[in-house]
């Protein structure tokens, strides 16, 4: 029944909740919230009031519209964020990234604690710090503590099984003080943990007095190598108490965020400050901006962020006022269990951190501009390059293939494919040959175009009589262009191909010079010749290289399971240590192809009668070389 855009519209309650607007295809083009449906929705199907361009396209596409009622706004928020991340709308502002972000976590609930990695922060009584920006520093810096305050690393129950197992390898390199053996008790223990909390807390002083005096003693006792290992952790911790440039007089967790635009892209960059300290700072990338002010794009950034991440400090600084500030705070509050302010600073340190951030944020969209740019030369422009040299209109999708065997043992081939320049893996095919038995490249390849486009044109006619889309189909999209590895042979094979199967592709050979390097392309019984300095010319290179290194990966992987076969393999009583003889003895498969009888007998361990079984296989075959 075909939707009736007026009565629905009449039939929206005056109530808060959740809309969400389908395609003809019943795909989700947009979700969003409001604080009175009735009149939200309504205002999508008024005339033009200013929506974007983005959002008038996608008015144009809505077939229907559902909703869910909530008791409230904040409902209605937490419900709008979770759907957009369950189904990431086209029309829905999305954060690109999906981070989870690395703590230190001090299990202070245990008799006898250790210092943990750890994603999550969780409600076990245990002592989280940060979250940090690298997993790396997070690592260096549990390991450095461990280091500095010997703690155990193992996970034993104790003081339960203190005594019932030998100590690990760090007791014996001085690194563990053994508690699982009573080698400490608990209070001398938590002391060593105590100053590993307060270097997390940003207290370095006592520790660097403390490795100091301890080095110096050292090296007074001649003790060098203890010296030694005391300076470079003192040198460590000094790292690491360098590292924290920007302090604030309050001890206190923020955020700072900022955000840069242009045309497509936009960048929000995040300072993490963590008791009155910048620990670290990301950039994220926000997809669908074109045309969405700042504003809106900073709050999407805000709901969807931090709806992912499990640490939300008490306040976060704002480049610009965003919507629904009060009922953010709000929700985020309740996330957090306590108070969340949003606030975007004028003056002070705050708008310079802001600016800061800005600046920062500016530069990666600037940095990945120009990365862009010279990405889609790399890409793009080389495709159109290409297409030009062979006058062809347009060229999205490039298919290559090429056969791999030895001796024609295990033919394989296989298929690779570049959509817009750039390899696509996810549609790269295997192919083992099944009716060729010998070295015949070409026939390999009739058959490997054959199974290509037959599953093809199977598969596409199998979605049609189901009305599924076509883009679900592996084989179903046919390339602009086939790109063969070689030169008229095989160019001729495929379009014998082509003929057959009544399709119209156009077929390009990449020819190789005596080198085996690429010279040019041979397109409509002529070769052409291309700069090879071009970007068009290196991606035919790229192509060539990963559609033989593709074929000779999955040939490799079936030798690795059925080992070397070799011809030898097929001559009664030759086996495994037979055949090794041989190879070791001749050197080559050549000799003993024409190695007489007497000769074959003097290999170790080739009695005569399997040294005639040899001589006489390969009379009856003089051709066959491996």
């Amino acid at each position: 029944m075909a939707f009736d855009f007026e009565e629905e519209l009449k039939k929206l309650p005056n109530k808060p909740g959740v809309y969400i607007m389908h395609d003809e295809r019943d795909a989700i083009l947009y979700v969003g919230k409001a604080i009175n449906l009735h009149n939200r929705v309504r205002s999508y199907f008024r005339p033009n009031i200013g929506r974007g361009p983005a959002i008038d396209r996608m008015v144009t596409l809505i077939a229907r519209f559902e909703y869910i009622v909530t008791d409230s706004e904040l409902e209605a928020l937490v419900l709008e964020n979770n759907l957009i991340k369950e189904y990431s709308p086209k029309y829905n502002t999305l954060l690109k990234d999906d981070k989870t972000y690395p703590y230190i976590k001090v299990t202070v609930a245990e008799e006898y604690p250790r210092i943990l990695f750890s994603r999550q922060m969780k409600k076990d009584r245990a002592k989280y710090f940060g979250p940090y920006t690298s997993a790396g520093a997070v690592k260096d810096t549990i390991e450095l503590l461990n280091k500095l305050y010997r703690l155990r690393t193992c996970s034993r129950n104790l003081p339960r099984d203190v005594g019932q197992d030998r100590p690990c390898l760090n007791f014996h390199i001085k690194q563990c003080m053994a508690p699982c053996q009573g080698g400490i008790s608990r209070e001398e223990y938590r002391r060593q943990v105590d100053g590993a909390l307060a270097f997390l807390n940003g207290e370095y002083t006592g520790i660097l007095g403390e490795l100091e005096s301890k080095m110096r003693q050292a090296a007074e006792n001649l003790e060098f190598e203890d010296a030694a290992k005391y300076r470079d952790l003192y040198n460590s911790v000094k790292s690491v108490a360098q590292k924290q440039k920007i302090n604030e007089n309050i001890g206190e967790d923020k955020d700072i965020i900022a955000l840069a635009q242009d045309d497509g892209d936009a960048v929000v960059q995040v300072f993490f400050i963590r008791d009155g300290k910048l620990i670290g700072r990301e950039h994220f990338y926000m997809t669908r901006v074109s045309g969405v002010p700042k504003q809106e794009i900073l709050g999407d950034f805000v709901k969807q962020f931090y709806a992912g991440t499990p640490f939300i400090p008490r306040e976060l600084m704002l480049q610009y006022e965003i919507e629904d500030m009060q009922l953010l705070e709000k929700w985020l509050g309740g996330r957090r269990g306590g108070r969340v302010y949003l606030r975007v600073p004028k003056k002070g340190s705050k708008e310079k951190l802001l600016e800061l951030a800005f600046r920062n944020a500016s530069l990666v969209l600037s940095k990945d501009r120009e990365k862009l740019k010279r990405e889609e030369g790399r890409t793009i422009g080389a495709v159109k390059e290409i297409a030009a040299l062979l006058g062809l209109e347009q060229i999205s999708r490039m298919e290559a293939f090429d056969i791999s065997n030895i001796s024609g043992f295990e033919n394989v081939g296989s298929m690779v494919v570049y959509e817009k320049g750039k390899p696509k893996r996810s549609d790269y095919r295997k192919f083992k040959i099944r009716t060729v038995s010998g070295p015949d490249d070409y026939a390999c390849m009739k058959e490997v175009l054959t199974r290509r486009f037959l599953h093809g044109m199977e598969e596409s006619k199998t979605l049609q009589e189901r009305e599924i889309d076509q883009e679900f189909g592996s084989f179903t999209k046919f390339p602009d262009l086939l790109l063969m590895d070689g030169g008229k042979g095989q160019v001729n094979i495929a379009l014998e191909v082509m003929e057959q199967l009544n399709i119209r592709i156009p077929v390009c050979g990449m020819v190789k010079d005596d080198n085996h390097r690429t010279r040019g392309l041979y397109y409509q019984n002529e070769e052409i010749d291309i700069d090879t300095h071009s970007e068009g010319f290196k991606l035919i290179t790229r192509i060539q290289d990963e559609a033989h290194r593709f074929a000779i990966e999955y040939h490799r992987s079936l030798r690795s399971k059925t080992q070397v076969k070799s011809v030898l393999d097929d001559i009664p009583g030759i086996g495994p240590s037979r055949r090794k003889a041989l190879m070791k003895y001749f050197k080559s498969m050549e000799e003993i192809r024409n190695a007489e009888v007497e000769q074959l007998m003097e290999a170790p361990g080739i009695p005569r009668h399997v040294a005639e079984e040899i001589y006489a296989y390969f009379q009856k075959q003089p051709g066959m070389v491996e």
